[in-house]
């Protein structure tokens, strides 16, 4: 009894507090994975991988994975190249113009991804604003089919996705002495030598952390890939929702999920792996 009463004793108020957050991990994140993993590897003789060689070993199941991996890396290099033009803008520009990017960068993420990708819905139409400035600029004669295609659906991710991007790019850009650009041009370095020698490598860990960011969330979108191209284009998420909600396959829906998962976490873990290559431009 006096050990009981000692131990109670030792335990830390404010440790109570994490009760409520500690519940919520568990509902929200242990029990639903837990339920996934249960389901994916639930073979009808016992436990195994039976559902993920069946799945992978069929043609269509693959097309639908090379379509989310494919669709994620043009996403990820439509974003990264805005992104860090935008970001690389916003560090050089003085106090006032900087808040005015950040502003303009930061506002979008208070909308719903759903309005977002409405809002291009509305853009890529035929009679959009996109067609009637490609008309107005010579560039085409007719409107293009960019809604319900897939040039329009990578545009409009990357679009929803960019301040992922910039946002980490952004945070180690300005960290970075802007002297340092004139010590490499006194060497005589031009201006595209002495980016590409010390500000991008310095800028590689939020870019590499942007990338992560965008390509997970890429992969696993499905309201944009949804709005923007309809049922005809198949990712991952797409048939993990069908399965759950149109076929009623909860097998089929865990088995895929587990593999779009997987896919996110082997970014992931590239991610990292390269970053930690790298120790002294990280410390940098």
């Amino acid at each position: 009894m006096m050990k009981r009463a000692a131990a109670r004793r030792r335990i830390d108020p404010l440790a109570l507090l994490a009760i409520p957050a500690a519940a919520y991990f568990v509902v929200a994140l242990v029990f639903p994975l837990g339920r996934l993993l249960l389901d994916g590897f639930s073979d009808g003789d016992g436990v195994g991988i039976g559902n993920f060689t069946r799945y992978l070993n069929d043609p269509y199941s693959l097309g639908v994975v090379w379509n989310t991996l494919r669709y994620g890396a043009l996403v990820t290099i439509v974003a990264a190249i805005g992104g860090y033009a935008y970001a690389y803008t916003m560090a050089r520009s003085g106090p006032k113009m900087q808040m005015l990017l950040l502003i303009a960068i930061v506002l979008p993420m208070t909308t719903s991804v759903i309005v977002k990708a409405f809002g291009w819905l509305v853009l890529l139409r035929s009679n959009g604003l996109v067609n009637h400035l490609l008309m107005l600029t010579g560039i085409t004669r007719e409107p293009l089919p960019l809604l319900f295609s897939q040039p329009g659906l990578i545009v409009g991710t990357a679009s929803i996705l960019l301040p992922y991007m910039v946002l980490p790019i952004f945070g180690v850009l300005r960290q970075i002495h802007p002297d340092l650009l004139g010590a490499a041009a006194t060497l005589g370095g031009s201006p595209v030598y002495c980016f590409r020698k010390v500000i991008l490598p310095l800028s590689l860990p939020g870019l590499i952390a942007g990338i992560c960011f965008v390509f997970s969330m890429a992969v696993s979108a499905y309201v944009i890939p949804s709005l923007l191209t309809g049922a005809g284009f198949k990712t991952l998420s797409k048939v993990a929702a069908d399965s759950y909600l149109v076929i009623l396959n909860p097998v089929r829906g865990a088995t895929v999920s587990l593999i779009l998962l997987a896919v996110a976490f082997a970014a992931v873990f590239l991610a990292g792996r390269v970053v930690n290559r790298k120790p002294g431009q990280v410390r940098a």
